[in-house]
This record gives C-alpha cells, sequence and structure tokens, in this order.
C-alpha cells in the first residue's frame, strides 16, 4: 500500500527531519536517504520501518540541519595559525603573492567550528521521532487499507449477485440441454418415428441415449463449482472482517476463485454461463491488482 508521513523534531544544535513513503509492491524494498553523520542509526530506522511493515517499496529520508547561531559556532585558532604560518612562508617565495581577505580565511574548510552533538543524545531525539514517524505512517497505510477494503468487498458483493443470478439456472440448463440431446440422437439413431436402427433393438437404443446425455450433462453441471464460488466469497469477506496479515491468504483465495471462474467457463453450455464466467474473472482480476499490494 502507498503511504506518506514527515515528522521533525527541533533541537539546541538543529533540526531532524524523518519522511517516510511507500508505493505499492508485493515484498518488502527499503532504501534510505541519510546525512553521512548520521549513518550509523540507520539500522534503528530500518529495524522500526520493518517490525511496522510487510509489504511496499519504501523510501526513508533521515537529515539533520544545524543551526547557525549565536554561541553554536567558534573560530578555529589551531587552524588559523597554521594558515598564518603558511602564508608567511609563500610570501618569502612569492612576495607580490595577495594577502588572503577576512571572507577567504571565514570560507576556508575548518576555520568554523560548529558546535558538537552528542551520539547518545543524537540517538535518543532520532529514536523518539522514528516511533512518532512510523506510527503516523502505519496509520496513513491503515487508512487505505480501509479504503481497500471497502473495494474489495464491493466486489465480492458483485460476485454473490452473479453466483445467485445463475445458481437457479442449472437445474433448468440441464434439463433442457438434456431433452434437446435425447431429441437429436434419437433423429440421429432414426427413432423420432417408428423405425427401428438394424444394429440395435428399440429398448437398447434409449438406454444408450440416456446414458449418454446424463454423463455428458454430469460433465456440463456447475452446481458443485457455483458451491465452492459462494464459500471462496465467504471466506474472503472472513478474512476482510478479521484483519491483520491478510495480504498471503487473501492472494491464495484469489488463485481459488479464478480456478472455479474458469472451470465455470469451460463447462457453460449456454451464453449466460459463459457470460457470468467472463464477469467473475474481471471482478477476480480487479480484486488480485490491489491484494498484492496488501499486508
Amino acid at each position: 500500500m502507498t503511504g506518506y508521513a514527515v515528522a521533525t523534531s527541533e533541537g539546541a544544535a538543529g533540526t531532524l527531519t524523518i519522511e517516510i513513503k511507500s508505493v505499492n509492491s508485493r515484498f518488502l524494498d527499503l532504501q534510505f536517504r541519510i546525512n553521512d553523520e548520521l549513518r550509523a542509526l540507520e539500522p534503528d530506522l530500518r529495524a522500526a520501518i520493518m517490525a511496522a511493515i510487510t509489504r511496499g517499496k519504501v523510501e526513508a529520508r533521515l537529515s539533520f540541519g544545524r543551526k547557525v547561531a549565536g554561541g553554536s559556532q567558534a573560530l578555529n585558532s589551531a587552524l588559523l595559525a597554521d594558515l598564518a604560518r603558511l602564508q608567511t612562508e609563500v610570501t618569502k617565495h612569492f612576495v607580490s603573492a595577495p594577502v588572503m581577505t577576512v571572507a577567504e580565511l571565514l570560507r576556508w574548510p575548518g576555520v568554523i567550528e560548529e558546535a558538537q552533538v552528542g551520539q547518545e543524545s543524537l540517538q535518543a531525539d532520532v529514536a523518539a521521532l522514528t516511533a512518532t514517524t512510523v506510527a503516523a505512517f502505519v496509520e496513513s497505510r491503515r487508512r487505505e487499507g480501509a479504503a481497500l477494503e471497502a473495494m474489495l468487498i464491493s466486489r465480492i458483493d458483485a460476485m454473490d449477485v452473479i453466483v445467485k443470478r445463475i445458481t437457479p439456472l442449472i437445474p433448468q440448463v440441464i434439463s433442457q440441454f438434456q431433452q434437446k440431446a435425447v431429441e437429436r440422437m434419437q433423429d440421429a439413431l432414426g427413432l423420432a418415428g417408428h423405425g427401428t436402427p438394424s444394429t440395435l433393438t428399440r429398448q437398447e437404443a434409449f438406454e444408450r441415449i440416456r446414458q449418454e446425455v446424463t454423463l455428458y450433462g454430469i460433465r456440463i453441471d456447475v452446481s458443485e463449482e457455483l458451491s465452492r464460488l459462494s464459500a471462496h466469497l465467504t471466506e474472503t469477506r472472513h478474512i476482510l472482517k478479521k484483519g491483520g496479515q491478510v495480504g498471503k491468504r487473501l492472494d491464495f483465495m484469489m488463485q481459488e476463485l479464478n480456478r472455479e471462474a474458469n472451470t465455470l467457463g469451460a463447462k457453460a453450455s449456454v451464453k449466460e454461463l459463459a457470460d457470468a464466467s467472463m464477469e467473475l474473472k474481471l471482478l477476480i482480476e480487479q480484486m488480485r491488482e490491489q491484494v498484492q499490494n496488501l499486508e
């Protein structure tokens, strides 16, 4: 699922910022953008995120902006003394060389010393801010999960309607098929009138017709498939309502639903059943795309 959270913390030495965002992914993929001075704190941030989620492509950013204020900076006297000595040595060889200005000296790396931040204090601040940010991040994903649940429930309801619509048709479809099949086979065997085939008695021919029609009627009977579809839909609804980490269980249920829908299509002997199979498979595919993003 997608999610986003950002939090900041103001301290005496500067501002900490943690930003976490994620996009859909079947697996957990973590990427970090962290200041070099905070790189040692990456394992703690990683552990906090992994403890909270199991799916998603996640990018986490941890940054620290130091304050520029009086008392937090000082001149590096030792470095300034070294620069003065070096400048004197240079002018001995290059008399006309210009002297460094104050602005140039202040821009020299290391001349201005920033106040040091204690690592333990910084680690504690990051830990507290991490907890706040991860909690907000999980909440944002929970809100999206609720929206996805509503969408999935609507698809389940639509499939329930389809199953209930076609279930009463099955006995009628089988009966109509058997009647037409009997008539066609009678015509083919010459039993429609008074004549009888030369190789079979009339009774044997009728028995053969009855057996063939019964067997084929069994093959096109989709009552069991519809019963299993209803059971799978009930279980899918139960999984969603129960909550928790439902992603893998729903993945499995999508496979089962799709198997029954395919079988229904393969056995379809009338247009109504074939159309129902296509409708079911379309709804299942819509669910499958979203289920892969759920925890």
